[in-house]
């Protein structure tokens, strides 16, 4: 039977369960786009298996690309040892990226972070990170490739983005790319996000989360 709080009214079940800690972790994801990264963070928890899924909480937040790590602190100042805090951005135009990113890594925040864009991690799904300066360029040539992969034209709001992708792609491949591109860019002296091109630690991310998976399912 449920409780009832001080003015008699019982309380919601619902309400307890908005507490629960999820045993897997807590990762919030703070990005500076409106849809893109949202939609696949979003598409990839989806993806998980229920049982994996009810114990690991995925929360995306957009906001200013200048107010991505003070939004992070704000919201990991509440029960902090329950979330993993990362920030999730592009090079594409913005000011200061690897000050952002040292800023971000000082304070205890994590950093997705892809240059060009974040299509370019996507690439790695279908094989390959082409090496591209632009990030509208970047883009256009994803489009093209995903809609040969998909059959389907690229939008950036797609809700069911992330598993397309996966379906048409191969996820472990992927972070296996990137990783090879990292380690390359590192190799040939390159030690700012700016000058590593092209690249992306967001395979990082997906990999621990999808490492959770994996433990769970051992």
């Amino acid at each position: 039977m449920a409780k009832r709080d001080r003015t008699g009214n019982r309380k919601s079940r619902e309400s307890k369960k908005q507490f629960r800690v999820p045993e897997l972790g807590y990762y919030l994801i703070v990005t500076d786009t409106e849809a893109t990264e949202r939609c696949f963070f979003t598409g990839l928890h989806q993806a998980l298996p229920e049982e994996v899924r009810n114990k690991l909480a995925i929360k995306v937040v957009e906001t200013k690309t200048r107010a991505m790590i003070d939004k992070c602190i704000e919201l990991t100042a509440y029960d902090a040892q329950y979330r993993i805090p990362w920030i999730v951005f592009d090079r594409d135009q913005v000011q200061g990226f690897d000050d952002i990113i040292s800023e971000a890594e000082r304070k205890g925040i994590r950093v997705g972070w892809s240059n060009p864009c974040f299509e370019i991690w996507l690439h790695a799904y279908f094989g390959s990170m082409p090496t591209v300066h632009d990030s509208w360029i970047c883009c256009s040539e994803f489009g093209r490739v995903y809609e040969i992969k998909t059959g389907q034209k690229y939008s950036k709001a797609d809700e069911h983005m992330y598993g397309k992708i996966c379906k048409a792609g191969d996820e472990k491949g992927a972070i296996r790319i990137a990783q090879q591109k990292l380690e390359q860019c590192k190799r040939e002296g390159k030690t700012k996000p700016s000058e590593m091109l092209p690249c992306t630690t967001v395979h990082e991310l997906v990999g621990e989360i999808r490492g959770k998976h994996e433990r769970e399912d051992m």
